[in-house]
């Protein structure tokens, strides 16, 4: 069975593509039943059709016609395979349908199909909020960065501006002549009616909404407008020149105060558009409400130790917490995306305000400094056009689910936030944000992946009838930056196994597997001892491979796993040792880095994060192969790319960095090894230019201290006699084959 096919006709992937028929069969599999969808992918034959879907008429349905329906081409009438209705077809339809003529929805190659509806749609504004208490040379850097977005915007695109120091202040792009900020406090948590009420957008006029916009204006302006003005307003601006109290201390940076401004803005002028308001920021906040840390220096900034401890350089953590979800909360009823650019040595209390862009589906993007590539190629990529010019991406989207009968759904993780639908499709059960068949993502992108989660219903053992199939169904509304309204819907269907459930193994998907116990054991970690989670992850694998391998009882040699499931081990081996259920070594806000990004990213890039890809470049075989993620890989003769979605490291041996130090590469008669040294860094620049965000780029060789970004990935295999100093890896860590040999020492004792 071809488990992947779904992926490029509807964007699915399902971790069984067979499904087990009664509760108790689904509790025996073990893995959850579940589907990663991503609801914009690029799909190589999309159906666009410019008219409204047909719709059941069922009280407490909703869904859309599609290929599984059943047709009465006699009656002219369809049947929902959802809540089994009759309903009859449009005029319009009636009069033409026919066994040899069918509209576009009916098609078994539309599975998928999207609607572009008559509703119109603002344009997309963009609020930039940029921290100037930074230093000269990074705040110049990060103005660099906006105006070269200036630049790739759509221009009709809106654009409003807002810094913050120790003060917050929202600049007016209506006056060329005299440049005009309205100044908010640091210190105090601000509502829309406040903010509306200072700029002068609440006063109570015949015409109501429309003077509002038209006051709004003057702070949110089309990109061809605005462009001179916030160019010389960007030349002109300096670091924060509130005085600094000592060396000892900290700039003032209120960047919750910043955030609740810029909500307020948004939430008076334009609720319900395609808003992305970007958080620029380059410290902690130590001023106001949303403040992480204090103004000393000497006071050091959380780790996960004193979270754990709850020191008391950690008291903030739980009112900052309290504080961003109700921002995030404030977002999410008007359907905003919250992205947040963080570049700072130093921490700057991401794990705090992650909640922002996690429920909103805004972007996170997490580096060093403003001048590196992390920050400005990320940055710049967010403004990339299709070629017709339109952003990449779709805003205030609201995905829904329609279920048939026999399952319904437990909640979802990914970027978004549940809306508290309730509907004949919800389970009891909730994994992720659930309670809801109808949840609100402020963005999406063409690599966003959501994870559903199902549960059975059939409570009875009686199996379900021969070739009973189940049907699923995705509705994504959102909203274009063509200035239309769309609707992107997906229908599935899966077929039940029998009493014995002797053929699901080979409905079974393990990448996809894989990535959905990730994201629910990531989940879990949010409100659980990641120790106990990782336990939780031993004992579901233990158990999955007990099921499904074939071995005699208490025969450790006997055992054989099928190779539907032969590398699943492997991916929770790479799992458990990720920083994703790993603190140690970490900041809170590197793990609510890499958190959020690997509960959003696609299924091969949410691989790649778990277990990194390693590539071998070598004068014997030509173009690079695929090798091991393993210490016996580091050889002295040959250059290694790997890739963990996060990093991409070039890591040269003993042998080829010796010569490349030698210069060897730039005499004419080694153009071979010129051509070997080349080869990786043009594989790595391809990786660079294709993702988002855009990875850390580390070159280094055997011995070299940022080699372990490297061995710090690889499966630490022992027993290597011929160990050279390079392919020694010193850790605590078991190795692949030890975990393994435990795997299986428990899997088939009785």
């Amino acid at each position: 069975m071809d488990v992947r096919s779904g992926e490029n006709i509807n964007g699915t992937r399902m971790s069984w593509n067979i499904w087990p028929s009664t509760r108790l069969d689904a509790t025996r599999v073990i893995v959850p039943l579940g589907c990663l969808y991503s609801p914009l992918k690029a799909l190589e034959n999309l159906q666009l059709v410019e008219y409204e879907p047909v719709i059941c008429k069922a009280r407490d349905c909703g869904a859309v016609l599609n290929p599984c329906c059943f047709v009465d081409f006699h009656s002219k009438g369809w049947t929902c395979p959802f809540c089994l209705q009759r309903n009859p077809f449009p005029q319009m339809y009636a009069e033409y349908i026919s066994e040899t003529s069918l509209p576009a929805e009916l098609l078994p190659m539309c599975s998928t199909i999207e609607y572009i509806l008559p509703a119109q749609c603002s344009p997309p504004i963009f609020l930039l909020v940029l921290d100037v208490a930074v230093i000269e040379e990074e705040l110049d850097q990060a103005k660099d960065s906006i105006q070269q977005s200036l630049a790739m915007m759509p221009q009709d695109a809106l654009v409003g501006f807002i810094t913050f120091g120790a003060m917050v202040y929202v600049h007016e792009l209506a006056s060329a002549a005299l440049p005009k900020a309205y100044a908010f406090r640091g210190a105090k948590e601000y509502s829309a009616q406040q903010v509306a009420h200072q700029l002068g957008l609440g006063q109570k006029n015949p015409s109501g909404a429309a003077s509002q916009s038209q006051a709004a204006r003057r702070f949110l302006m089309p990109v061809e407008e605005c462009e001179f003005v916030l160019n010389t307003l960007l030349d002109d601006l300096t670091r924060d020149s509130w005085p600094l109290a000592g060396h000892d201390r900290r700039p003032f940076r209120c960047t919750g105060a910043a955030m609740s401004v810029a909500l307020g803005l948004v939430e008076a002028a334009c609720p319900q558009s395609s808003v992305r308001v970007s958080l620029i920021v380059g410290g902690p906040c130590n001023v106001g409400p949303g403040m992480v840390v204090g103004e000393e220096l000497a006071e050091t900034i959380r780790s996960h130790l004193d979270l754990q401890r709850e020191s008391p350089n950690a008291k903030y953590t739980k009112k900052a917490l309290k504080y961003y979800t109700s921002l995030a909360s404030r977002a999410i009823a008007c359907g905003f995306a919250i992205d947040i650019f963080a570049c700072s040595l130093d921490q700057v209390g991401l794990y705090e305000m992650k909640v922002l862009s996690d429920k909103t589906g805004g972007y996170m993007v997490m580096s060093d400094s403003f001048s590196m590539s992390v920050f400005k190629d990320s940055f710049r990529k967010m403004f990339d056009c299709d070629e017709g010019g339109y952003l990449n991406q779709g805003c205030n989207a609201k995905i829904e689910v329609f279920t048939s009968r026999e399952f319904k759904c437990c909640g979802a993780v990914g970027g978004l936030s549940s809306l508290g639908k309730k509907s004949p499709a919800v389970a009891e059960t909730e994994i992720g944000e659930g309670g809801t068949c109808q949840w609100v993502a402020g963005s999406l992108d063409k690599n966003t992946t959501v994870a559903f989660y199902f549960d059975i219903n059939n409570n009875q053992s009686t199996t379900m009838p021969a070739n009973k199939q189940s049907y699923l169904q995705f509705q994504t509304s959102y909203l274009h930056s063509s200035g239309r309204k769309r609707l992107r819907v997906t229908t599935l269907s899966h077929r039940y196994t029998d009493a014995n459930m002797a053929d699901i193994v080979t409905g079974f998907d393990q990448e996809a597997a894989a990535v959905i116990m990730a994201r629910y054991a990531v989940f879990k970690c949010e409100n659980e001892d990641p120790l106990d989670v990782l336990r939780w992850v031993d004992r579901m694998l233990i158990r999955l491979v007990a099921k499904f391998a074939d071995y005699r009882k208490d025969e450790p040699s006997s055992f054989n796993l099928t190779p539907e499931l032969s590398i699943f081990p492997q991916f929770m081996y790479h799992l458990r040792r990720s920083h994703f259920l790993q603190t140690f070594g970490t900041s809170p806000d590197e793990t609510a880095y890499y958190r959020t990004v690997i509960l959003r990213e696609n299924t091969m890039n949410s691989l790649v994060m778990i277990q990194p890809a390693l590539l071998q470049y070598s004068f014997e075989e030509g173009p690079p192969q695929p090798v091991l993620l393993d210490t016996c890989s580091l050889k002295p003769d040959v250059i290694l790319l790997m890739d963990d979605f996060f990093h991409v490291v070039i890591w040269r041996g003993e042998k080829i960095q010796a010569w490349f130090d030698k210069g060897y590469h730039e005499l004419e008669e080694y153009a071979n090894f010129k051509a070997l040294l080349q080869a990786p860094a043009n594989d790595a620049k391809q990786i660079l230019g294709d993702r988002f965000p855009v990875p850390k780029f580390v070159q280094t060789n055997a011995g070299g201290s940022q080699a372990r970004f490297l061995t710090s990935k690889m499966n630490p295999s022992s027993g290597n006699v011929a160990a050279t100093d390079s392919s020694t890896v010193i850790t605590d860590d078991v190795s692949l084959k030890v975990f393994m040999e435990h795997l299986i020492r428990l899997a088939v004792q009785s």
